[in-house]
């Protein structure tokens, strides 16, 4: 089932969303529905806050591109992106290393709006999968990048919150639309 996509100026967006304590069916009905609506948008990752569930759960799928990543271990293996994908994770928590790198970034809660972002360019993410597994996943490329920018929805953190200054001042005439900042 498609879900709605709320849209910046909505105050879920920057709430610190509480952990999952328990994998019940509507989670999983719930982690099925972001997968269908991050796909039905053509993101390629959704945080529950963005679709008005304001709990530490994200979707992630970057299988499309599978020179994405440089290297990619999970739990200290080196594995396939595709063993990974579509990646349902829970209740992140987020390591930063490695130089910062800028690419341009948009999100689905803020639509037509894409700038560029400076973000470090490797990250270790220790998760939880709704099979109640935990994940240890070391990673760059826009699979880092993707972490990153969905971790920071579980913090009420957006990606105009990272822009630069002059970044900022490009993209005004783009925010009018959702109101004042």
């Amino acid at each position: 089932m498609l879900l709605e996509i709320v849209q910046l100026g909505d105050p879920v967006l920057r709430e610190k969303c509480a952990a999952v304590t328990e994998v019940t069916e509507d989670i999983i009905t719930l982690a099925e529905n972001m997968l269908e609506t991050m796909y039905h948008a053509n993101g390629v990752g959704l945080a529950a806050p963005q679709i008005a569930r304001a709990i530490r759960m994200a979707v992630i799928d970057v299988s499309h591109d599978l020179e994405c990543v440089n290297f990619l271990k999970v739990n200290g293996q080196d594995t396939d992106l595709l063993d990974i994908m579509p990646l349902v994770f829970l209740n992140p928590e987020l390591e930063l290393d490695g130089a910062r790198a800028v690419e341009t970034e948009g999100c689905l809660s803020i639509r037509g709006v894409r700038a560029p972002v400076g973000r470090p360019s490797i990250v270790k993410v220790k998760c939880t999968t709704l099979d109640g597994e935990t994940l240890e996943i070391e990673t760059d490329g826009l699979l880092a990048r993707a972490f990153q920018h969905e971790i920071d929805h579980l913090d009420g953190v957006l990606f105009l919150d990272r822009l630069s200054p002059a970044a900022k001042m490009a993209i005004r005439k783009q925010l009018k639309p959702f109101g004042p900042q």
